[in-house]
């Protein structure tokens, strides 16, 4: 069994509200261990600008309904988390096969408002941690192996994986680089967690909330349009979490690049009245698509359905940790 990943304080996103350290959330869900197929590892060399393309000739690679984009087509419904337990979220409550028949209940309650619903799963593939580690990042990745266990499972299931990046003190690209072997399948997708970047050398976590500046990010968006391009697969979400402003201090200089479906998600946890304020204050710009998360058990009431379909803008992807 691979060691347990510690985290400086569970959980992404504690909007305006307080930063206690995390009480494990999750819907109950637990059984014995899930088996996958294996995935290429993510010390595989990524390929060179010389590689060769997929032949043109050859179709394009689809999403698991044979579409080629997601939002707005498809409202997105997610559970989020760490694959060794629900400290970090829902989605480590259970197996992989029980995390995804809980992803799909909760999903199947946002039929009916206006779009077909994708279910989804954004796993953490790196953890910011509180101790430097031996690359001096305080962040560590999970297993190739944890990875291709939920995308075996996703596979199955016909749902979207999204990785999450937690760069610690170092950058977004490196690690998103690192998992370009599961990246070229068409049904990944890419979150980033700017609370939980800091500075070189710093910890994160302990009441520190991290922050991305617009160039980081960018340089991701590109990589990821670069892949879609040069291997013709279908559109991939860029979630980009965020409860404060200062998170994202030149946010109108985020640019917009071909195949990625860049999201602003506003992650506060706390009263439906405080949620429902801080997306509204966040103010997302038109250009991008819109998220929203809710806490099983951090929420002081959890929102339903319906009361997250009457905000304005009503949000393209719907994450519960």
């Amino acid at each position: 069994m691979p060691e347990r990943v510690t985290h400086p304080a569970a959980g992404c996103g504690r909007g305006t509200l307080d930063q206690r350290d995390g009480a494990p959330a999750g819907s109950g869900f637990l059984g014995a261990a899930a088996m996958a197929s294996a995935a290429p590892p993510r010390s595989s060399p990524a390929p060179t600008p010389s590689t060769p393309a997929p032949s043109t000739s050859a179709p394009p690679l689809r999403l698991p309904d044979g579409g080629m984009s997601i939002v707005p087509r498809l409202r997105v419904v997610a559970f989020y988390g760490g694959p060794d337990g629900p400290g970090l979220g829902v989605l480590g409550a259970g197996t992989p096969e029980q995390a995804a028949a809980a992803v799909a209940a909760q999903a199947a309650a946002f039929a009916g408002f206006g779009r077909a619903v994708q279910p989804a799963m954004e796993l953490l593939a790196s953890v910011a941690q509180d101790t430097p580690g031996p690359e001096g990042t305080y962040s560590r990745p999970v297993t190739d192996t944890q990875i291709a266990e939920y995308l075996a499972v996703a596979h199955e299931h016909r749902m979207l994986l999204i990785l999450d990046i937690q760069p610690g003190g170092g950058e977004f690209l490196p690690q998103v680089q690192a998992l370009q072997p599961f990246l070229l399948d068409p049904d990944v997708s890419v979150a980033l967690d700017p609370e939980w970047k800091v500075p070189p050398g710093q910890a994160p976590g302990n009441g520190r909330i991290g922050s991305s500046s617009a160039a980081s990010i960018n340089t991701v968006a590109a990589y990821l349009s670069g892949l879609i391009t040069a291997h013709r697969l279908p559109d991939k979400l860029l979630i980009i979490h965020q409860f404060t402003t200062p998170m994202l201090p030149d946010r109108d200089q985020i640019t917009t690049h071909p195949g990625v479906e860049q999201t602003l998600h506003a992650d506060g946890e706390g009263t439906p009245a405080g949620k429902v304020a801080v997306y509204h204050q966040l103010a997302f710009p038109t250009r991008f698509h819109t998220g929203f998360k809710l806490f099983y058990t951090q929420d002081t009431r959890l929102m339903s359905p319906g009361e997250v379909m009457a905000l304005t803008p009503r949000p393209d992807i719907i994450t519960y940790q």
